[in-house]
């Protein structure tokens, strides 16, 4: 139990205590589990690093703390779902604040400036060092996922002006989207053989994943509901929520910028929906298209 009558800096040490010590299991737990013996040495050390940083702690804080259970359950769960350099990144960036203590005592604990040097510098390193299929064909998810949201919002907002059926839109868009699909995990394919690090057939299964998960999620809209222009609304918003969830994920797994990235990415997408959508007024206009 720490003392009721503390400092904010004595209770902001205790909480980087907890911090640490919940590290150490998360890294722990995750070095259990991973069958690759490069990342398994990796999580290992910086679960060591993590567990120094708590003795050392301990030493001014003179308490024992019990590691948060539901803390280490979510990131080990994350890891599994999201990779574990997204976790382990974001469980990094969530203990930043323990940087701006540990310089404001530094002159008072002179050990603990040792944990700065450690956290900014080490342990992100071995991060970035981790082997992992989810970012090494991160470049292929990206491929995928920019190619679909651009061609598949620009023809369905096509679509929507020029044959205002929302049923007939959701159908064309399954058909153009599943025949883009197979044509881009084929081109990823051809691509990806010339380049020796990378498995062609992985690269090209993760290309064609990517287009087809967004191609349903585009076309869910048309196919719950009659109104081809509501539709249209809700799967360009659908469009920017899966921009901003994956540019979030890149943005901390390698340390890119989210903003910027989400407005390029955002501005395409929308752009060319726009263009398409004037194409289809251009169409219904002038040749009479229908349905």
């Amino acid at each position: 139990m720490t003392p009721k009558a503390i400092s904010p800096l004595q209770k902001e040490l205790f909480q980087d205590q907890q911090n640490e010590i919940d590290a150490y299991h998360i890294y722990s737990t995750l070095a259990n589990k991973t069958t690759k013996k490069h990342n398994k040495k990796i999580l290992n050390s910086i679960a060591a690093d993590e567990q120094n940083h708590y003795n050392l702690i301990k030493e001014y804080t003179k308490t024992d703390l019990k590691p948060n259970k539901k803390k280490i359950f979510f990131y080990i769960i994350l890891a599994r779902l999201l990779g574990f350099t997204f976790a382990l990144k974001l469980l990094e960036n969530a203990e930043q604040k323990a940087q701006d203590t540990y310089k404001k005592i530094g002159d008072s604990f002179p050990q603990l400036k040792q944990i700065t040097r450690d956290e900014e510098d080490h342990e992100r390193k071995l991060i970035n060092m981790m082997n992992e299929d989810r970012l090494e064909y991160v470049g292929s998810v990206v491929l995928g996922l920019n190619d679909a949201l651009v061609e598949l919002t620009g023809a369905l907002a096509g679509f929507t002006f020029a044959l205002q059926n929302a049923r007939i839109i959701g159908i064309l868009g399954l058909i153009t989207g599943i025949s883009a699909s197979l044509s881009m995990g084929a081109s990823e394919y051809l691509s990806a053989s010339h380049e020796h690090h990378k498995n062609a057939g992985k690269a090209a299964g993760y290309t064609a994943t990517a287009y087809v998960v967004t191609v349903f999620l585009l076309i869910l809209p048309f196919m719950l509901s009659s109104d081809a222009f509501i539709s249209l609304v809700t799967t360009l918003g659908i469009a920017i929520v899966i921009i901003a969830m994956f540019n979030y994920y890149i943005a901390i797994a390698k340390d890119f910028s989210f903003k910027k990235r989400f407005m390029e990415m955002a501005g395409i997408s929308l752009g060319v929906a726009a263009i398409s959508f004037l194409i289809g007024v251009l169409v219904k206009s002038t040749l009479g298209v229908g349905l």
